[in-house]
């Protein structure tokens, strides 16, 4: 069975964080077909960012959700399509890449996966019991929820101390849990965290053991002091975990796109996978820096990338799809 015309695209990216909309903008400017599939929100983690200070060209600074939707204006400008939908499956059919979709399936030319990473979970008793019924892993969806509460915080990094800070906007106090004897956020941050002191207390060296809950509510959580080897409870109204972030990578297996050992998806110099025609972006890609703006970035530099794979199966007359026109 031949794919529908209709659905064959020159480009489709999975995703719509600023890695795949800095693409769009960048193939839809040079009239690539391009179609965005989203499963969640447009803009990725980037929306759900209360506040982002380092991206160049806002000198006072931009809410992440106003960052996305401007990127998502400009792309459309363009003429970038979206469609809200999962890709559960990618395979090769008839010389394309087909994208299997509860929705009904696509067919590509060429694909970008820029799916972005999402955050971490810590696996301790009571963390799914009580999600989203006090454990959360966004300040800025679930904070206001928890005005003059008290909370608790775990993590050490960048993210960590930022949504904590955020947090200080709500909550009468936070208790951060730091697993390690020092904070591996930047200094930057740390030298910011200092100003929240009446709001926010460190406890370094220990580990997040147990969240505990009655009648469907955290109401406390169970830790060890690691230099005492003594257990600690920390009483609380709600948990916020930012303690890393893993690769949206799952749907992924059985494609032949080859992954790393933390399962991020491997990339040459083009930004193009093992699979030809298949090019990664953004925070999902192997060395990645998890930054805003290196992935959008790499969103401009794989769009080129494509253009010249696209540009170069037409010269060879080996076009992956042959429509007549």
């Amino acid at each position: 069975m031949e794919p529908d015309k209709k659905n064959i695209h020159d480009l489709v990216v999975v995703g719509a964080g600023p890695a795949a909309l800095s693409a769009a903008i960048y193939t839809c400017r040079e009239d690539i077909d391009t179609l965005l599939i989203e499963k969640g929100a447009i803009g990725g983690l980037a929306a759900v960012t209360d506040w982002v200070d380092n991206y160049p060209g806002f000198a006072k600074g931009i809410a992440g959700l106003n960052l996305s939707e401007e990127m998502r204006k400009q792309a459309e400008r363009f003429g970038a399509k979206f469609e809200l939908d999962e890709v559960l499956k990618i395979s090769i059919e008839d010389g394309l890449h087909r994208l299997k979709m509860h929705g009904g399936d696509v067919y590509a030319k060429a694909v970008l996966i820029a799916t972005g990473s999402d955050y971490r979970k810590i696996g301790v008793p009571g963390e799914t019991e009580f999600y989203a019924r006090g454990v959360h892993y966004c300040a800025t969806c679930d904070g206001a929820f928890y005005r003059d509460k008290k909370l608790v915080v775990v993590g050490g990094g960048n993210s960590a101390v930022q949504e904590a800070m955020f947090l200080t906007k709500f909550a009468s106090h936070i208790d951060m849990l730091v697993r390690g004897p020092s904070f591996r956020a930047s200094e930057v941050l740390q030298h910011e965290l200092n100003n929240h002191k009446d709001k926010i207390t460190v406890h370094f060296n220990t580990t997040t053991d147990e969240i505990v809950g009655a009648e469907g509510k955290v109401t406390k959580v169970i830790g060890t002091d690691k230099t005492t080897n003594q257990k600690k409870e920390f009483i609380t109204d709600g948990v916020f975990v930012f303690v890393g972030l893993d690769p949206n990578s799952g749907f992924l297996v059985g494609s032949g796109v080859e992954l790393d050992e933390f399962r991020f998806i491997k990339s040459d110099i083009r930004l193009m996978t093992n699979v030809p025609g298949i090019f990664v972006a953004g925070d999902v890609r192997s060395g990645a820096t998890m930054q805003i703006a290196s992935a959008s970035g790499e969103g401009a530099t794989s769009a080129l990338m494509i253009r010249e794979y696209l540009n170069e199966m037409n010269r060879e007359g080996t076009s992956s799809v042959k429509i007549e026109q």
